[in-house]
């Protein structure tokens, strides 16, 4: 399944797709079905025009990072649920060191926390989520990150092998359950926060959601955008992805609802 949700997103991202219709159109066009070819092309336009320029993107991100608002901070925090998905997993490897993507806030911000907290622990969960499988993942690149912050690494309980957040869930429920961990604050990135609390829930686990990462301003209206259609891109291509991801979790039966 993992494998196979990897491939589908390959075709299924807005440029991909966009790129394929035109094929299947060029192809329509050569087999003389003119109305088919005008309708495929039309399609892949309007695609490559939404994401480019519109703020649809950001528009729907900020739809899933409004569901769950931080709240003030509990008194105590005994421990802290960080999910994956911070580190180029292959610059990482190829240049030494800890270099990070987009979602470092993740790490950023329970680095932050944990100074705040010095007697919570601190549950890193993610493996290598790539095709290839050969790179170290969050859970055993994390002690590098968090010693170079001044944060024990003793402090750190590390989930190295879940590649989604499905598995990052069912994971973590076991090593929580065999440290007698509990209500644990869950931070991940905002527009990321709906599923993964949703998947907790299901699984038994009960947390304290801890958004950060932040895509959208708060204010995004939906209209057109032609000043940043590569930023657009890019806000489209996750936003779809997380929508997506949803639909198939409620389909699936691991949440309980398509949008938590």
């Amino acid at each position: 399944m993992f494998l196979f949700g990897k491939i589908a997103w390959l075709f299924l991202q807005p440029l991909s797709l966009a790129f394929f219709l035109i094929v299947l159109a060029g192809m329509a066009r050569w087999i003389d079905r003119r109305k088919l070819a005008f309708l495929l092309s039309s399609l892949s336009v309007i695609i490559l025009f939404v994401t480019l320029f519109t703020s649809t993107g950001a528009w729907a991100l900020q739809k899933l990072e409004a569901r769950y608002p931080r709240t003030a901070l509990p008194e105590q925090v005994a421990c802290m649920i960080v999910l994956g998905g911070v580190f180029d997993l292959a610059v990482t490897a190829g240049r030494g060191g800890v270099e990070m993507n987009q979602s470092a806030d993740r790490f950023i911000e329970a680095a932050r926390l944990a100074r705040l907290f010095p007697e919570a622990k601190i549950m890193v969960s993610g493996g290598d989520g790539s095709f290839s499988g050969d790179y170290k993942g969050d859970g055993e690149l994390a002690g590098d990150f968090f010693t170079a912050m001044g944060i024990d690494p003793a402090r750190l309980i590390r989930e190295t092998a879940s590649r989604n957040t499905a598995e990052n869930v069912s994971k973590t429920r076991v090593l929580l359950d065999k440290n007698g961990l509990k209500d644990c604050l869950l931070i991940t990135s905002g527009y990321h926060m709906p599923r993964a609390r949703s998947l907790f829930d299901k699984a038994g686990v009960t947390t304290m959601p801890w958004p950060t990462d932040y895509r959208a301003s708060g204010r995004v209206t939906l209209g057109f955008d032609f000043t940043q259609p590569t930023l657009n891109s890019q806000l489209t291509s996750t936003a779809a992805r997380e929508w997506l991801a949803l639909a198939v979790a409620y389909l699936k039966g691991e949440t309980g609802s398509w949008v938590p």
